[in-house]
């Protein structure tokens, strides 16, 4: 068992190091180191979905200021973009580490997040939708040969992802099957496709619902794309082949405007934001335009070493029902 643990480990290490190398190559990117915590009230950390509570904790030498652990660093790595003067093209990658405590126990989830937070500075004229699918595209082929790689260093691991990667729009997966819930849609499209990067979450359908929840402040979600339909933003979904679902690997998209987050902000009627440090220098068009994103290196390597439980491939605070199941079902938890 510990052997197997170590092997288990080493092919941890090894699907990271790839998947990294490729995605910096494909993207112009450039390793950067990141903060676990930020000071309250700047409005830099991400919502989300704009429920979650956050870990939050005073800081003795600040005169007991609060500080909160993390999110995600959507707006911290645009902010980060424009201190280092990042070029157009080109980006930045950091190692990201959050604990989000209102996360439901899952087989993919965990308390503990695990991803890597990427963003790259663009030109007003990239804010569309074609380029858009570049970058997924890239994304994509990143994953694939990771893949291939992990297939040729471990036999028992055969590569499974198809070629291409299938585009469409949340409004055209609700016409395709009105009648399942937004998860059962994914489960759908994603076992027909294999790959799917299912485009423009947050705003409202032609159901008067979103497909599902996304922060006003980062993504444009509502801005009218050359498809014809709203959002240029979206998730990349793998068809799981040990768990027989949709597997999301990543969260992404072209980050709001002036106007955009003007149009967010007033939608989810949270207009106090504009009064907060991040906003005022968005609001201002001080900071680049950008699109960025998170890829979950946990969810990475469960799909890329075809585990069945993300606990496989982290270390996480487990209840002790979860315990007891992952034995039951033959899974060693790290």
């Amino acid at each position: 068992m510990k052997k197997e643990i170590l092997r288990t480990e080493e092919a941890i290490s090894f699907t990271k190091e790839i998947f990294e190398s490729e995605l910096k190559q494909k993207l112009a990117l450039t390793k950067i180191s990141s903060p676990i915590a930020i000071l309250n009230g700047t409005g830099i950390n991400d919502d989300l979905n704009g429920i979650e509570r956050v870990v939050a904790f005073p800081i003795k030498a600040l005169s007991d200021k609060e500080a909160v652990v993390v999110n995600s660093l959507s707006k911290w790595k645009r902010l980060r973009l424009q201190e280092l003067d990042i070029e157009e093209g080109k980006g930045i990658i950091t190692d990201m580490r959050a604990i989000r405590p209102d996360e439901d126990y899952s087989s993919i989830h965990s308390i503990y997040v695990d991803q890597w937070d990427w963003e790259k500075r663009i030109s007003k004229e990239s804010r569309n939708i074609t380029f858009l699918k570049e970058e997924v595209t890239k994304i994509y082929n990143a994953l694939r040969e990771t893949e291939i790689k992990i297939s040729e260093k471990y036999d028992s691991i055969q590569p499974v992802l198809p070629q291409n990667i299938k585009f469409i729009h949340t409004e055209e997966l609700l016409q395709k099957y009105p009648t399942l819930t937004p998860k059962e849609r994914e489960s759908e499209i994603t076992k027909e496709y294999g790959a799917v990067f299912l485009i423009g979450i947050g705003g409202n359908l032609s159901s008067e619902k979103p497909h599902d929840g996304r922060a006003p402040d980062y993504d444009d979600w509502s801005s009218e794309n050359e498809d014809g339909y709203f959002g240029l933003n979206g998730d990349i979904l793998l068809w799981h082949p040990i768990l027989k679902e949709s597997f999301e690997i990543s969260s992404m998209g072209i980050r709001v405007d002036k106007l955009a987050l003007l149009d967010q902000l007033n939608k989810t009627g949270q207009n106090d934001r504009k009064e907060l440090q991040f906003h005022k220098l968005l609001l201002n068009e001080i900071l680049p335009e950008s699109i960025g994103g998170g890829i979950g290196q946990s969810r990475v390597c469960m799909y890329m070493l075809k585990k069945k439980h993300i606990g496989e491939v982290q270390v996480g605070i487990w209840p002790d029902s979860v315990k007891e199941k992952s034995k039951e079902e033959g899974i060693m938890l790290l």
